[in-house]
Protein backbone atom coordinates (compact mmCIF):
# COMPACT_ATOMS: atom_id res chain seq x y z
CA UNK A 1 0.00 0.00 0.00
CA UNK A 2 1.38 3.21 -1.13
CA UNK A 3 0.40 6.63 0.72
CA UNK A 4 -1.45 8.43 -1.30
CA UNK A 5 -2.84 6.41 -3.91
CA UNK A 6 -6.02 5.60 -4.50
CA UNK A 7 -5.89 1.54 -3.60
CA UNK A 8 -8.29 0.77 -6.75
CA UNK A 9 -5.09 1.03 -8.63
CA UNK A 10 -3.46 -2.24 -9.26
CA UNK A 11 0.40 -2.64 -9.19
CA UNK A 12 -0.25 -4.00 -13.05
CA UNK A 13 -2.52 -0.70 -13.18
CA UNK A 14 0.24 1.68 -12.04
CA UNK A 15 2.60 0.53 -14.45
CA UNK A 16 0.73 0.60 -17.56
CA UNK A 17 0.06 4.31 -16.42
CA UNK A 18 3.17 5.14 -15.56
CA UNK A 19 4.50 3.83 -19.15
CA UNK A 20 2.23 5.51 -21.34
CA UNK A 21 3.55 8.97 -22.92
CA UNK A 22 1.36 12.16 -23.90
CA UNK A 23 -1.60 10.89 -26.64
CA UNK A 24 -1.59 7.48 -25.15
CA UNK A 25 -5.04 6.33 -24.00
CA UNK A 26 -6.60 3.86 -21.51
CA UNK A 27 -9.86 2.47 -22.20
CA UNK A 28 -11.85 2.03 -19.19
CA UNK A 29 -14.58 -0.75 -20.11
CA UNK A 30 -17.63 -2.42 -19.20
CA UNK A 31 -18.33 -6.13 -18.39
CA UNK A 32 -20.03 -6.58 -21.92
CA UNK A 33 -16.92 -5.06 -23.78
CA UNK A 34 -14.50 -7.53 -25.85
CA UNK A 35 -11.70 -6.43 -24.44
CA UNK A 36 -9.85 -9.99 -24.70
CA UNK A 37 -10.71 -10.10 -28.25
CA UNK A 38 -9.79 -6.03 -28.98
CA UNK A 39 -6.45 -6.45 -26.83
CA UNK A 40 -4.64 -8.64 -29.14
CA UNK A 41 -1.97 -6.68 -31.74
CA UNK A 42 -2.12 -8.52 -34.48
CA UNK A 43 1.06 -10.30 -35.49
CA UNK A 44 1.23 -11.29 -31.81
CA UNK A 45 1.09 -10.68 -28.72
CA UNK A 46 -1.61 -8.35 -26.30
CA UNK A 47 -1.48 -4.65 -24.93
CA UNK A 48 -2.31 -4.56 -21.40
CA UNK A 49 -5.52 -5.92 -20.45
CA UNK A 50 -6.13 -5.12 -16.54
CA UNK A 51 -9.38 -6.42 -14.76
CA UNK A 52 -11.14 -4.12 -11.94
CA UNK A 53 -13.41 -7.07 -10.48
CA UNK A 54 -16.25 -5.35 -8.64
CA UNK A 55 -15.22 -1.49 -9.87
CA UNK A 56 -17.93 0.35 -11.56
CA UNK A 57 -16.61 2.68 -14.91
CA UNK A 58 -17.21 5.74 -12.91
CA UNK A 59 -15.18 3.97 -10.24
CA UNK A 60 -12.38 3.51 -12.53
CA UNK A 61 -12.24 6.59 -13.97
CA UNK A 62 -12.15 8.60 -10.69
CA UNK A 63 -8.74 6.27 -9.50
CA UNK A 64 -7.07 6.47 -12.63
CA UNK A 65 -7.84 10.62 -12.86
CA UNK A 66 -6.75 10.61 -9.27
CA UNK A 67 -2.76 10.16 -11.06
CA UNK A 68 -3.36 10.49 -14.85
CA UNK A 69 -3.44 13.57 -16.66
CA UNK A 70 -5.77 14.36 -19.40
CA UNK A 71 -5.13 15.97 -22.50
CA UNK A 72 -5.93 19.55 -23.68
CA UNK A 73 -9.48 20.30 -24.72
CA UNK A 74 -8.33 20.39 -28.60
CA UNK A 75 -6.67 16.89 -28.15
CA UNK A 76 -10.80 15.72 -26.97
CA UNK A 77 -9.49 13.92 -23.81
CA UNK A 78 -12.64 11.99 -23.30
CA UNK A 79 -14.62 9.43 -25.60
CA UNK A 80 -17.29 7.70 -24.87
CA UNK A 81 -19.30 4.79 -27.33
CA UNK A 82 -21.94 6.06 -28.92
CA UNK A 83 -25.07 4.31 -28.00
CA UNK A 84 -26.20 2.98 -30.73
CA UNK A 85 -29.45 3.84 -32.90
CA UNK A 86 -29.90 7.00 -30.49
CA UNK A 87 -30.09 10.84 -31.77
CA UNK A 88 -26.68 12.55 -32.33
CA UNK A 89 -26.12 13.86 -28.96
CA UNK A 90 -27.72 11.50 -26.45
CA UNK A 91 -26.03 10.77 -23.13
CA UNK A 92 -26.36 7.39 -21.49
CA UNK A 93 -26.92 7.95 -17.61
CA UNK A 94 -23.49 6.87 -16.90
CA UNK A 95 -21.90 8.65 -19.76
CA UNK A 96 -23.67 11.86 -18.01
CA UNK A 97 -22.49 10.74 -14.47
CA UNK A 98 -18.78 10.71 -15.64
CA UNK A 99 -19.16 13.70 -17.54
CA UNK A 100 -20.02 15.01 -14.19
CA UNK A 101 -17.25 13.74 -12.17
CA UNK A 102 -15.14 15.29 -14.84
CA UNK A 103 -16.68 18.53 -14.20
CA UNK A 104 -16.55 18.87 -10.64
CA UNK A 105 -13.31 17.97 -10.42
CA UNK A 106 -12.10 20.69 -12.76
CA UNK A 107 -11.06 18.07 -15.38
CA UNK A 108 -12.77 18.25 -18.23
CA UNK A 109 -16.36 19.39 -19.12
CA UNK A 110 -18.86 18.38 -21.87
CA UNK A 111 -17.28 20.03 -24.52
CA UNK A 112 -14.02 18.26 -24.06
CA UNK A 113 -15.99 14.85 -24.32
CA UNK A 114 -17.28 13.05 -28.02
CA UNK A 115 -19.16 10.32 -28.99
CA UNK A 116 -17.95 8.05 -31.57
CA UNK A 117 -19.34 5.40 -33.35
CA UNK A 118 -19.45 1.66 -31.68
CA UNK A 119 -17.17 0.35 -34.55
CA UNK A 120 -14.77 3.41 -34.73
CA UNK A 121 -14.76 3.56 -31.28
CA UNK A 122 -13.17 -0.11 -31.75
CA UNK A 123 -10.45 1.01 -33.85
CA UNK A 124 -10.00 3.59 -31.24
CA UNK A 125 -9.33 1.18 -29.12
CA UNK A 126 -7.01 -1.08 -31.28
CA UNK A 127 -5.06 2.27 -31.11
CA UNK A 128 -5.12 2.27 -27.25
CA UNK A 129 -2.11 1.53 -25.16
CA UNK A 130 -4.21 -0.67 -22.39
CA UNK A 131 -7.52 -1.88 -21.76
CA UNK A 132 -9.16 -1.32 -18.25
CA UNK A 133 -12.10 -4.08 -17.40
CA UNK A 134 -14.49 -3.48 -15.23
CA UNK A 135 -17.92 -5.01 -13.72
CA UNK A 136 -19.82 -2.52 -15.07
CA UNK A 137 -23.13 -4.20 -16.54
CA UNK A 138 -24.13 -0.79 -18.13
CA UNK A 139 -24.22 -1.67 -21.62
CA UNK A 140 -21.97 1.27 -23.97
CA UNK A 141 -20.15 2.31 -20.21
CA UNK A 142 -16.72 2.41 -22.28
CA UNK A 143 -14.46 5.30 -21.66
CA UNK A 144 -11.09 6.49 -23.87
CA UNK A 145 -9.28 8.74 -21.63
CA UNK A 146 -5.88 10.51 -23.57
CA UNK A 147 -3.22 10.81 -21.16
CA UNK A 148 -1.53 15.05 -21.04
CA UNK A 149 1.29 16.30 -20.12
CA UNK A 150 2.45 16.99 -16.67
CA UNK A 151 4.70 20.10 -16.08
CA UNK A 152 4.60 23.73 -16.81
CA UNK A 153 3.35 25.84 -19.49
CA UNK A 154 5.79 26.38 -22.48
CA UNK A 155 7.07 29.93 -22.00
CA UNK A 156 7.29 32.19 -25.28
Amino acid sequence: MLKGIDPLLTPDLLKVLAEMGHGDAVVVADANFTAATLARIPGGGHKPLIHLPGASVQRACEAILSLLPLGTPDEKPVAFMKVCNTPKGYLSGLQREVIGMLSARGLAGPDDCETIERFAFYDAVRRAHAIVLTSDLQPYGNVLLKKGVIGEPLRT
